[in-house]
């Protein structure tokens, strides 16, 4: 039995924990941070999860033998590359490989070197605004800005008038996301659906698991600004054996040949964010680490034990086993704080009902006071996750326990898995 790290403090590191405590392999669970929620299984630590020296010095104390990283900033900082040497196992890309999700430009030059299908693109700095001017007139509306470094999920924009795009290019070179927009990727814009596929590999093996489809705008109907999920469903009806072929030939079986002529190495999730054009799969772009509020429906359906699957990335048995899913839809609805993902208060008291049976109330941005009172600490609170067997009746399970949820300024859409 392992003594298991689990680095985060979301919606998706509560789910990674309520998965791996059901391990037969999990002996102590600790998360660093955690929530309100996540300390149900296992014991919450006070760790800053970009201060590897302390992560360390927690490793070696509580005799760590496995660390899972749930959010992208520390693979992108290089957390695999300084446990590398060391005795525990660290679940994630290296920092080279972790530039697939850190670098939007490293993305789109290594598809178009592996020739893995996405958009036409070009990439600018402040010396080369003419190319980037250049290639907004010629393409259609909506333009596609892309902060190239990590800017907290707020660093894409999607803009229907070609002034207009030409205004923020100069924003986002100018600085309105800081480093990060220091190089802006522009994209065609492609047209189709949207789909999340998410891979365990050991750099060169993989597994798939469960397919998802998240909900990332704020209204419904999908209106207003982008968030970091309002919502998920799982499975999706129309990732069909035809597609996820053609999703296995033309980019996953590619990526992982590109890291390996590269020779980067790469133990731990791959999250291709893919849209169907048309029945051909296009990535429009990579994470290295489970999505969040995808986690919260694709662990729900997987009936092996995540442990032994995450074993076998380190003991060379991957190809080996085989994972068993849930044939049941689950939906998962966030509700979010008043204001989100603009402004918004925290410390809002959270009032739970019990748990009815098979739905999982996962907690994203939540705390307990002094006198262990349930608090809102967070735009995205809380994310209510049901089985059904349709895809209406797994959102309607998940809608019902929300009525029973409170807290002020509580907002969550009612119409999740609407296009489906």
């Amino acid at each position: 039995m392992y003594n298991i790290l689990i680095l985060g403090s979301g919606g998706r590191e509560h789910a990674l924990a309520w998965k791996i405590r059901k391990s037969k392999k999990c002996n102590d669970l600790f998360i660093a941070p955690g929530n309100a929620g996540s300390r149900q299984f296992g014991e919450n630590a006070d760790l800053d999860i970009l201060d590897f020296d302390q992560i360390n010095e927690f490793v070696l104390e509580k005799n760590i033998d496995y660390i899972i990283v749930g959010p992208e900033a520390p693979l992108v900082e290089g957390i695999y590359d300084y446990f590398e040497d060391k005795a525990v196992k660290l679940l994630g890309p290296s920092r080279q490989s972790a530039l697939l999700e850190g670098s939007k430009a490293f993305a789109n030059d290594f598809m178009q070197e592996f020739d893995i299908p996405t958009a036409a693109y070009v990439k600018v700095n402040k010396n080369s605004l003419d190319l980037g001017l250049q290639f907004i007139h010629q393409q259609k509306t909506p333009i596609v800005l892309k902060a190239d470094g990590l800017a907290a999920g707020k660093g894409v924009l999607i803009i229907d008038d070609k002034d207009i795009a030409i205004k923020e290019l100069n924003n986002m070179i100018g600085g309105k996301f800081g480093k990060a927009s220091e190089t802006v990727v522009i994209e065609e814009f492609l047209s189709g659906i949207e789909f999340s596929v998410f891979v365990i590999t050991d750099g060169e093996h993989y597994k798939l698991l469960p397919v998802a489809k998240d909900y990332k705008r704020i209204g419904e109907g999908d209106t207003g600004l982008n968030t970091g999920g309002m919502g998920a469903i799982s499975p999706v009806s129309f990732a069909d054996d035809e597609l996820m072929d053609k999703v296995k030939s033309r980019i996953i079986e590619p990526t992982l040949k590109g890291l390996q002529s590269r020779k980067y190495t790469y133990k731990g999730f791959i999250f291709f964010g893919l849209i169907s054009v048309q029945g051909d799969p296009y990535v429009i772009e990579y994470n290295c680490r489970l999505g969040d509020p995808e986690t919260e429906v694709i662990l729900p359906r997987l009936e092996s034990d995540l442990m032994e699957i995450i074993e076998s990335v380190f003991n060379g048995t991957l190809e080996k086993q085989r994972i068993a899913f849930d044939p049941r839809y689950f939906a998962t609805v966030i509700a979010v704080s008043e204001g989100y993902p603009g402004s918004y208060e925290k410390g809002k008291e959270i009032r739970l009902p019990h748990e009815p049976r098979e739905t999982i109330i996962f907690h994203a941005g939540t705390k307990r006071d002094e006198n262990n009172m349930l608090l809102s600490n967070g735009g995205r609170v809380l994310a209510v996750s049901s089985p059904g067997t349709d895809k209406q009746s797994a959102v309607s399970r998940s809608l019902e326990v929300l009525k029973e949820i409170h807290f002020d300024g509580m907002y969550y859409r009612r119409d999740i898995g609407f296009d489906l």
